[in-house]
């Protein structure tokens, strides 16, 4: 009985830490999801409008992705240091004055100002993307699927309403005399700057420095260290290799589809308005399922949630290349799929890398992990305007569906070093 009660004892302020973790990072994530989803709505047709070139359309999601990897390096050693909630809140708040950058770049109609301000708005992306690690660090191994996946999942509604404001947006950038187009960044640089100060002035204790604190006093009450602290060293790192690699195939998969869809839209006669809704369904796509993948992740193992991605991207690539040009519905689903492989090879590579990597060391690894998943994206944004502007939207839709499978011998090879 007096033991019984002392677990309870232990494990009752962990958990209620847990949630208040989870309650500031999910107010947080839904905030910043607004300016996440500005850049892909509007980016490229704003370079597209100031360059006057659908080839380097490409080029401002390249900038922000590669942005994104700096500040993925950036919060990931400040974390590290200091704690989640420095990390997180300086990379907001550097998405905050990106934002802004890219308004003045607008309306003194400046490419090189707008690339410099694009490359800083990357910050707010890599920080909604490293906020889901903070949402793991005092969960137990057996529910990190599931920790992730609330974060993920919050990212919806700012995602989702982002979109779906670019005509709103529009007109009040048209009202205070700027370019219409720099609406969305107008709100993004609101959210972004108000998803920083939610989590300096909330995300109290901070959950890693937390996490290690109770571990310390874990190991020296003689409790049992945690399975990945005593696994393999080899182990370790082909797990760090495994979950990094399923999330750099579908994030390029994924980002050279996004990031041309409004340019192939609008070649086709369709609205911002049409091209927001498909995006806005793209986002939920990429972030509501969550809750359903983390369960999946954790309950029938992350390998088998990494190989259904890259099954679920190769339909998409398939389904986007042959979709007539004039159906939004048939792109929207595409899109839909395309956001739902990217959950799902982005819930199954963190839990892997999460569960690969000690305290000691976590917040660093997961921050060069989300390096190489910057650095896809720039890569796949970057290429995917080069590639329809040389042989169209359909050819690179069915290529990336067809890389997406790689994901599989990835898999195969790495699996068997672990």
């Amino acid at each position: 009985m007096t033991s019984t009660d002392s677990a309870a004892t232990e494990i009752s302020p962990r958990s209620r830490t847990q949630r208040r973790v989870l309650t500031v990072l999910v107010t947080a994530q839904v905030l910043s999801g607004v300016g996440l989803a500005a850049g892909i709505t509007v980016g490229a047709l704003l370079a597209q409008d100031m360059l006057g070139s659908t080839g380097l359309a490409g080029l401002p999601s390249a900038l922000f992705t590669a942005g994104s990897a700096v500040a993925a390096v950036a919060v990931g050693r400040i974390s590290q240091a200091r704690g989640r909630r420095p990390g997180l809140a300086a990379g907001y708040l550097a998405g905050a004055v990106g934002g802004g950058g890219v308004i003045a770049a607008a309306v003194v109609d400046n490419p090189a100002l707008l690339f410099l301000a694009l490359f800083v708005y990357g910050a707010g992306s890599a920080t909604n993307l490293q906020a889901r690690y903070a949402g793991a660090d005092l969960a137990a191994p057996a529910h990190r699927g599931g920790a992730v996946s609330t974060v993920l999942v919050a990212t919806t509604l700012g995602g989702v309403a982002g979109p779906n404001l670019t005509s709103l947006t529009g007109d009040l950038a048209h009202t205070l005399g700027i370019p219409r187009l720099t609406g969305p960044f107008l709100l993004a640089t609101v959210a972004y700057l108000a998803a920083a100060l939610v989590l300096a002035i909330w995300l109290r204790p901070d959950p890693l420095l937390l996490a290690r604190t109770l571990e310390a006093e874990q190991a020296i009450g003689g409790g049992i260290t945690s399975g990945n602290e005593v696994a393999p060293a080899r182990g370790r790192s082909a797990g760090v290799v495994l979950g990094a690699l399923i999330m750099v195939l579908t994030q390029l998969v994924m980002v050279a589809i996004m990031t041309m869809t409004p340019v192939h839209m609008q070649d086709h006669g369709h609205t911002t308005t049409a091209s927001g809704l498909v995006i806005a369904v793209h986002v939920a796509a990429m972030f509501l399922p969550s809750p359903v993948t983390g369960r999946l992740a954790d309950r029938y193992g992350r390998i088998k949630v990494a190989i259904a991605s890259g099954i679920t991207l190769l339909v998409a690539g398939i389904l986007a290349a042959t979709a007539p040009a004039d159906s939004v519905a048939l792109l929207a689903v595409a899109l839909a799929l395309l956001g739902l492989g990217w959950n799902l090879g982005l819930v199954a590579g963190t839990a892997i890398i999460t569960d690969s990597v000690p305290l000691a060391t976590r917040a660093k690894t997961q921050g060069m992990a989300d390096v190489s998943i910057a650095i896809a994206g720039a890569t796949g944004g970057l290429a995917s305007g080069l590639v329809v502007a040389v042989a169209g939207y359909p050819v690179l839709t069915l290529t990336c569906g067809i890389l997406a499978l790689a994901v599989l011998p990835v898999i195969a090879a790495t699996a068997s070093r672990r």
